[in-house]
């Protein structure tokens, strides 16, 4: 097996080009804090491309950034918090919860895996904010979409098309996210003791009213003591984050406690304590163990996905916790079984959804559907654009179906 690290977009052109000719398939590779999710690859050769990496433009004013794909998204986050800026929709930090080191995930693999984090209530996802994007399609043809203002699109939006493709169809080389303001203040309020369903009509209650919570979750008993180094105690926690200026900050909150004052004990939690809480319900630090119980990740109706948690715990033993007002909903199988037919079955039964396996022993990647099964009409339609995008299947190949 050989690794190919290319330093620039023409030598990714021409790696991916001599491995249409050879038809030689490649697994891309940015930093690796990701390899574990899919099915096991089985490719011939590596195209790694973390010395693709570097900040190509930067404009604080204009709130824009293109960088090469390589780039580690640390890097990024530290360059923008010197200039009071961030990316809003938090992206995901997998490593932890894979056995790996934190930050060494890549601008790239944000998009390609279309990453986000407790606040996509308000901010949305990777595909939101992205501008454009330079690739190298699986025909090794090198194109562009989008560009550096929002006003870009015509035709078919290629950037959002390669959300969420996870390296399937184009090999990112360059790539270009609008970027927005911090938050001057953040203060997390957090309501003590509730029972899932409790918890669920409360996170609705706050998010129905006009207090802009930006993120809410719950952390059910004993999750909650593996989240911001035991900050929060045993007991189960149900959390909402109010973000701005720091008057209105306080007049939301104020109006949360007013509004929830009979849900259960309230406290306030602000400045880094409340910023570590988000980054470990984020990154999914409570199931972050460096086991191989597998983990997944589960996004339905938000008023249905306790109730599919109590019907999974009267068949299987489930550790799990809830972010998105209870949109995500996080699970971990403690038996080492991942229960695929019997969890999506189960939420079929409850609106249905997506469930994801994130985390599980590479026998189980192999012979499990990771990804959710599409419909039929879906299904023929991403494999034309595979077609399209990849026809030798070169890039990444099965490591989605």
């Amino acid at each position: 097996m050989t690794t190919f690290t290319p330093t620039t977009p023409s030598e990714v052109r021409s790696t991916v080009a001599s491995a249409v000719a050879q038809e030689s398939p490649l697994e891309i590779l940015g930093h690796g804090s990701k390899r574990g999710i899919g099915r096991p690859q089985q490719s011939e050769h590596t195209l790694d491309l973390s010395k693709l990496s570097g900040v190509t433009l930067y404009e604080p004013a204009e709130l824009v950034l293109s960088a090469k794909a390589g780039t580690p998204l640390a890097d990024i986050e530290t360059l923008l918090a010197e200039h009071g800026q961030q990316l809003a929709f938090e992206p995901m930090d997998y490593g932890p919860l894979l056995g790996g080191e934190a930050g060494k995930g890549t601008l790239g693999g944000v998009l390609g895996a279309n990453l986000s984090g407790p606040r996509r209530l308000k901010a949305g996802a990777a595909r939101d904010h992205i501008l454009g994007i330079n690739v190298v399609s699986g025909r090794g043809e090198a194109f562009k979409s989008g560009g550096r203002v929002v006003k870009n699109v015509t035709g078919y939006d290629m950037s959002k098309l390669m959300a969420n493709s996870w390296g399937t169809l184009a090999v990112f080389t360059d790539v270009t996210f609008k970027v927005l303001p911090a938050a001057e203040t953040e203060v997390t309020l957090a309501i003590r003791g509730l029972l899932d369903d409790a918890a669920a009509a409360a996170m609705a209650l706050a998010l129905d009213s006009s207090a802009e919570v930006s993120s809410a979750a719950h952390l059910p008993e004993r999750i909650a003591a593996r989240v911001a180094g035991g900050a929060l105690g045993n007991e189960a926690v149900t959390l909402l984050r109010v973000e701005g200026f720091g008057p209105s900050v306080a007049y939301r909150i104020t109006a949360l406690k007013t509004l929830l004052g009979n849900a259960g004990p309230l406290e306030e939690i602000d400045g880094e304590t409340s910023r570590l809480i988000w980054r470990d319900v984020r990154d999914c630090r409570p199931f972050a163990d460096n086991s191989e119980k597998p983990v997944w990740r589960v996004s339905m109706a938000p008023s249905q996905g306790h109730q599919m948690v109590l019907s999974l715990r009267m068949q299987a033993a489930v550790s799990a916790f809830y972010d998105w007002q209870g949109g995500l909903v996080w699970l971990r199988m403690e038996q080492g079984d991942p229960e695929a037919a019997l969890l999506r079955g189960l939420f079929r039964k409850h609106g249905g959804g997506h469930a994801t396996l994130v985390r599980a022993a590479p026998s189980h990647r192999a012979a499990l559907p990771v990804f959710e099964p599409q419909p039929p009409a879906l299904a023929a339609l991403s494999a034309r654009l595979k077609q399209e995008f990849d026809p030798k299947n070169i890039l990444n190949p099965g490591r989605m179906a």
